[in-house]
């Protein structure tokens, strides 16, 4: 009996150390699995966050060639419209220019006249060269607001000049397509 005693405590321990073992390996696999889910999840992660700094240089990127866009078209602008303040200090001595014209060829001394008409045309034409235009407004025109002032109205001479322009007094100058001075009219009522 008592070699049954041992045989059966042999037994019981051997199916006790297979359970053990048995335990021991599921707890491995199980551990294994974990292991290995981390794993993929830490993979996951990381090609996430890799996709977000991708996502984050691109938006730089574009926000980037937006801003070098932005830059040169403002520099263009600035470029065109630089001369503005010295060109309208120089549009008074124009209109004096344009005066002293209309009175000198009254007179009858053609070497004067022709004298000033050679410096009149250098003038217009090196502030023509720097960008400046005259805004071609006339009697008899259609008055319209974003091209004139109006300086006063007067009763219309004749129907038809109703609502137009019936006398420019001061000419308008432009610098591009942006008006520096808006020519003065008067118009018909």
């Amino acid at each position: 009996m008592k070699n049954i005693f041992k045989n059966k405590n042999s037994m019981n321990t051997g199916n006790t150390e297979k359970a053990t073992i048995t335990d021991e390996n599921t707890s491995e696999n199980i551990a294994n699995e974990i292991e290995s889910a981390t794993e993929l999840t830490v993979e996951e992660k990381l090609q996430e966050d890799l996709a977000n700094e991708k996502d984050k240089f691109l938006r730089l990127f574009a926000e980037f060639e937006n801003f070098k866009r932005r830059t040169a078209k403002e520099r263009i602008d600035l470029f065109k419209t630089a001369n503005e303040e010295v060109l309208q200090a120089m549009l008074p001595v124009l209109d004096d220019f344009d005066r002293a014209m209309v009175e000198i060829s009254k007179s009858e001394d053609d070497v004067l006249l022709k004298g000033v008409e050679l410096i009149h045309e250098k003038l217009k034409n090196t502030l023509v060269s720097k960008g400046l235009e005259q805004v071609e407004v006339r009697a008899g025109d259609a008055f319209n607001a974003d091209h004139a002032e109006a300086i006063t109205q007067i009763p219309a001479p004749s129907k038809d000049l109703k609502g137009k322009i019936v006398d420019v007094i001061e000419k308008g100058y432009k610098l591009g397509d942006k008006i520096i001075r808006f020519p003065k009219v008067v118009i018909g009522q």
